[in-house]
């Protein structure tokens, strides 16, 4: 063959094999984008806002494909959302999100989305609103709501806790729990897997029936410490106004004496330990109430007054108050000697030394009384600190239930114990003092003392072998032999059965 046959032949078939690296190239242009399809799913956002923005940067981080949907796409500036976020119309969202979808719009808007009924029939809505007001009911929910106007869609609730700053910087930096609630098992396994993807741990509350109660949780602020806080709040109001009119208002209107100085730091300082003792106190007393309950009652299986129950799901708070009192305590205690009133005392107590001619002031007993009362309450305040971090759940959940019982319930009574014995060293004899009661009136520390002490001497009391014994047995579901009314016969209808 000639040279020329061979180039002719080498032309002609030039275009054809260049052809088949074309569909070549082609073909694995759509395995390549097939394959990043399945790898990542397509997400659909209804809304354009900064929760919804917040939701692409955690999706897009995740590995999914975001896509949102805006009633006008074309409003939206460049850069609002992250690079590789895929803006269009509601409908094109709808459509092109493979299962789930995120309502991220507000409750009003719902029916607006109407026209979309079709294009998400068969599909997962995640409603992530929340309540604009309390008690609207099971059935008022936002979720119910979306699921009225969309029956042939899965309306699952979820996201509504997680605030856009956790969802932008990530699980690690933020609440990594996300409380979802749905009817489909396999539409809340869907978002239940989703949420895992995205790095949070998803907690499944039940059905859509639970919608209400999510939805109004973020409108509940601290509902476990208002009862708590009040309380401590009150009493503190009371010490105070207790060691005001003992100290500063009747020396005045009956002597003339100004003591009005102490009102901000040394009457503050009174009160606080006494606080943290009574509180502290308040911690232990209702487990010993529901124990004497058991007794009295023989059986286990009766429940509790509601006042009580309530009282014993107060406990970590209150023991927490009652830490922030000692703490402040020690503070306040610290910045008494450099206030200038401790100072003018000081120069006055070595003047009148002076004039006396004492050549040494030192007294034994108020020496071991200062020692021994400042190491029984720094002790006290060490084991409240123990106490105090293993209330925290990181800490709380690694300790077993022996272990838990120890800290809370031993250690807290020795806390307790040490804490009236800073009281009692403190006072050493000025209980017993005529000029202690002035106008018929107790010293602060001797009202503190009362109920510590009723707690500690009932602690004892079940100590005993007679008491001890029989209350485990209850506990561990022996009964007495007479027959037990039931809950509606004695009128109780709220509580849970506790051990105390």
């Amino acid at each position: 063959m000639s040279v020329g046959g061979m180039r002719a032949r080498l032309v002609e078939s030039g275009p054809e094999e260049e052809e088949e690296e074309e569909e070549v190239e082609v073909e694995v242009l759509h395995s390549e984008e097939e394959l990043r399809l399945s790898v990542h799913p397509a997400v659909g956002v209804l809304g354009s806002g900064d929760f919804s923005r917040s939701l692409c940067t955690r999706l897009l981080a995740s590995g999914h494909r975001a896509l949102v949907g805006s009633r006008d796409p074309s409003r939206l500036p460049r850069g609002l959302f992250p690079e590789g976020t895929e803006l269009g119309s509601q409908m094109e969202a709808a459509l092109g999100a493979e299962r789930v979808v995120f309502v991220a719009l507000f409750p009003e808007h719902y029916p607006s989305l109407v026209g979309l009924r079709e294009a998400l029939a068969g599909k997962v809505l995640v409603d992530v609103s929340n309540a604009d007001r309390l008690g609207r009911g099971a059935g008022g929910s936002n979720a119910h709501r979306l699921a009225r106007l969309f029956p042939q869609s899965h309306v699952v609730k979820g996201f509504n806790g997680v605030s856009a700053w956790s969802l932008q910087t990530g699980a690690h930096d933020g609440s990594r729990q996300v409380l979802i609630c749905g009817d489909g098992p396999d539409s809340k396994a869907g978002v239940v897997q989703l949420a895992h993807r995205m790095g949070f741990s998803p907690l499944d509350m039940g059905c859509l029936g639970a919608a209400g109660a999510l939805e109004e949780a973020p409108l509940r602020a601290f509902p476990s410490w208002r009862g708590p806080v009040l309380t401590t709040l009150l009493l503190f109001l009371f010490l105070y106004g207790y060691g005001s009119m003992k100290n500063v208002l009747f020396p005045y209107l009956a002597l003339g004496q100004n003591h009005f100085y102490q009102l901000p730091l040394e009457t503050v300082n009174q009160t606080l330990p006494a606080v943290a003792m009574v509180t502290l106190a308040l911690v232990y007393l209702p487990g010993l109430l529901a124990a004497g309950l058991q007794l009295s009652r023989g059986t286990k299986y009766r429940r509790f007054p509601s006042w009580l129950d309530c009282w014993l799901g107060s406990r970590k708070q209150l023991g927490l108050l009652s830490f922030l009192c000692a703490g402040l305590h020690g503070i306040y205690s610290m910045c008494l000697s450099i206030r200038r009133a401790a100072q003018y005392s000081l120069l006055n107590a070595a003047y009148r030394q002076v004039r006396a001619e004492i050549p040494n002031s030192w007294v034994e007993e108020k020496v071991w009384r200062s020692d021994l009362y400042l190491s029984s309450g720094i002790l006290g305040f060490g084991v409240l600190c123990v106490l105090a971090l293993t209330s925290l759940p990181s800490v709380g959940n690694t300790l077993n239930w022996r272990e838990f019982t120890f800290v809370q319930s031993g250690l807290g009574y020795a806390a307790l114990t040490l804490t009236v014995m800073h009281t009692l060293f403190f006072g050493w004899d000025m209980a017993f003092s005529p000029g202690s009661y002035s106008f018929y009136l107790p010293p602060m520390f001797v009202l503190a003392l009362v109920l510590p002490c009723v707690v500690l001497v009932g602690r004892l009391l079940l100590a005993l072998p007679c008491l001890a014994c029989r209350l485990t047995k209850i506990r561990r579901g022996w009964e007495t032999k007479r027959p037990r009314k039931t809950d509606q016969e004695v009128g109780i209808t709220n509580g849970v059965v506790a051990d105390g």
